[in-house]
């Protein structure tokens, strides 16, 4: 890690992630410059981001997470975050929305290992982790308000689980490209909202969607 990414300040990680979503709760810099450090540690032993450099970091993992709440997801209810691996996008929602209650689901086991230490070290509440597939997740029918994925796309095991899952005001909220972006307006059984293109990115959108 370079002397430039240890040296980002607190206001500094305060100001990017500001550029993705305001307002943003009173010391949410201070957890997110634990969770750097954290990230830092375990990435020794495990492969947790393919981004090292802190400045990123904040900005893709972090910034780009909180998006979402400028995409229109509410700041309280349930939420499932579908195969969250360091915890993208779902304990940066949770940071920035702590009224949030969050699974997190990863079959990783050695991911989820490094889950239960990052809630631990932050004193998170009402977070959950659930160390499978989202097939196999414990989760009721009809519970969710929102479900975030940045890692599967457009799935169709997903759009099917998810319609299953969701409540009945509750919405899909996915990080896609252009590409996939265009095709969801063909998929069948969901009413899709215009993607919101993420600030700095070319091509990188949120799609928010709920079961017709």
């Amino acid at each position: 890690m370079t002397d430039q990414a240890q040296a980002l300040t607190l206001v500094r990680i305060r100001e990017y992630l500001t550029l993705y979503y305001s307002p943003l709760p009173q010391g949410i810099e201070v957890d997110v410059q634990k969770y750097l450090e954290l990230l830092g540690l375990w990435g020794k032993k495990i492969n947790l981001t393919g981004i090292h450099e802190r400045e990123e970091i904040v900005k893709i993992h972090f910034g780009e997470s909180i998006f979402a709440f400028s995409a229109g997801m509410r700041q309280e209810g349930r939420l499932a975050d579908l195969g969250t691996g360091s915890g993208f996008p779902g304990l940066a929602l949770k940071l920035a929305a702590p009224n949030l209650l969050v699974t997190l689901v990863e079959p990783n086991k050695k991911k989820c290992a490094f889950l239960h230490e990052i809630v631990r070290k932050l004193g998170l509440r009402d977070v959950k982790i659930a160390p499978s597939k989202f097939e196999n997740a414990d989760i009721p029918e009809g519970s969710l308000d929102a479900i975030t994925c940045r890692a599967l796309g457009l799935n169709e095991q997903l759009l099917g689980w998810s319609k299953r899952t969701l409540a009945q005001k509750g919405e899909l909220f996915l990080w896609l490209g252009g590409h996939d972006c265009e095709r969801a307006s063909q998929i069948l059984g969901w009413k899709w909202e215009r993607p919101k293109l993420i600030p700095e990115t070319r091509e990188r959108y949120i799609l928010k969607g709920k079961p017709e």
